[in-house]
């Protein structure tokens, strides 16, 4: 009897997160093979792109550079603090005994027993406590960042290069990119609560709205790897010095 009651749930919700890692491990093959067809791979040769920009010309850019670093600590801090949020009201849902609950039970059309209900709320609890968790590492990175962007120039030692500190930026940026992915992932679950179909509808139906975002098809010729275009931009660089 218990399979019969469960058994959408055991099915509908585990599809609904298998096909949001599937499309997510195929932008990061994408990402890393053709970064230039999208966004996330466009945006990161960016960002190193504009940290050596800052760093070349600090006097003159370290006001933009610090203020731009910022504003994207308070991004990935006003995330993790929402995020922080969501879990004590899921946690307070878990320890509570009121009735709220009670009502629901009628329109759930699923499994709505003891069990199944705390499994609704520790999974979601387990999605928001990783987007926290990568958040919470993306502000650790940008902070250093922060400091260490305005000290390359002065520094005389060989492990506090541009190059370090380029990665270290992408680094946070990566984090901040993934909590927000682990965060968009866990909305649909929040429709658990009112049964398994909407979770598998949702979480289909915001695949092709991410797809729309992350993918660019202007570009439709091979482009090359990430780390080739970073070469590039290095040759170039220094034949403009010679």
């Amino acid at each position: 009897m218990e399979w019969k009651k469960s058994y959408l749930d055991l099915i509908l919700v585990p599809l609904a997160i298998l096909c949001g890692l599937i499309y997510h491990c195929v932008l990061w093959y994408r990402v890393k093979n053709y970064p230039l067809q999208t966004t996330i791979g466009v945006n990161s040769i960016g960002r190193r792109l504009w940290i050596e920009s800052m760093i070349r010309d600090n006097e003159k850019k370290n006001i933009i550079a610090v203020q731009t670093i910022r504003n994207s600590i308070m991004g990935s801090t006003l995330m993790a603090t929402t995020c922080v949020l969501l879990c004590s009201g899921l946690a307070a849902m878990i320890s509570s005994t009121y009735s709220v609950k009670k009502p629901l039970n009628d329109s759930v059309y699923g499994a709505h027993g003891e069990l199944m209900v705390a499994m609704k709320y520790v999974t979601l609890l387990v999605f928001f406590l990783f987007s926290f968790f990568c958040h919470s590492l993306s502000v650790r990175s940008l902070n250093q960042v922060n400091y260490l962007v305005n000290t390359v120039q002065y520094c005389g030692s060989s492990l506090i290069t541009t190059d370090y500190v380029s990665e270290l930026f992408e680094k946070g940026s990566i984090f901040n990119i993934v909590g927000n992915r682990i965060f968009y992932l866990g909305f649909p679950l929040i429709l658990w609560i009112f049964g398994p179909v909407l979770v598998f509808v949702s979480s289909i139906a915001i695949l092709p709205i991410l797809y729309n975002l992350d993918f660019i098809f202007v570009c439709k010729a091979p482009s090359k790897t990430m780390s080739d275009q970073m070469a590039d931009h290095r040759e170039n660089k220094e034949l403009r010095m010679v």
